[in-house]
């Protein structure tokens, strides 16, 4: 019970943001909203890349900084940061990068598999290599870039700070 194909499976739409000088994509299904940047409030003994937590209309949201996730060298960032609220396995994460460029559709044709490391990142969190005129597009895999650890140790923080959120505005 095959559907017929349609224009939409030979292509992919992604949103393109900068992490230092290279370029990243992600599905925009991925993508739930792109805010200014703010600064989160820290949470004591959070792992490294965790900036901290906003609130987001009511909703603790951890945050993640990609360029420490992904040890990049961290020059602080520009006006243009953004937080990117993100699905990440089911919970909705915040994710600093330095600028969103654009949204833009890109042929699956013009993907090619991920090498080894690229950008000093490992293929672990790499979904391919997206080749668009003369750019190069990192295609990050989000739902890899937590261990499941992590990603426990963010449920626990969320839920925390859902209770602390709450006795606050009983």
């Amino acid at each position: 019970m095959g559907r017929p194909m349609t224009s939409d499976d030979a292509e992919v739409q992604l949103v393109v943001f900068r992490l230092g000088a290279e370029e990243y994509g992600v599905p925009i299904t991925q993508v739930q909203e792109i805010n200014h940047l703010t600064k989160p409030t820290k949470i004591p003994k959070s792992p490294v890349f965790l900036e901290g937590v906003i609130n987001l209309r009511g909703e603790i949201i951890p945050v993640i900084d990609l360029k420490k996730r992904f040890e990049i060298d961290d020059a602080g960032y520009a006006d243009d940061g953004r937080i990117m609220i993100v699905e990440i396995n089911g919970s909705t994460v915040g994710v600093i990068v330095d600028e969103v460029s654009e949204v833009l559709r890109l042929p699956k044709s013009s993907i090619e598999p991920p090498p080894p490391v690229i950008a000093g990142i490992t293929s672990t969190y790499l979904e391919g290599v997206g080749k668009l005129d003369d750019r190069l597009l990192i295609l990050l895999d989000l739902n890899e870039i937590l261990t499941e650890r992590e990603q426990d140790e963010l449920e626990e923080l969320e839920e925390a700070a859902d209770v602390v959120g709450s006795t606050v505005n009983e």
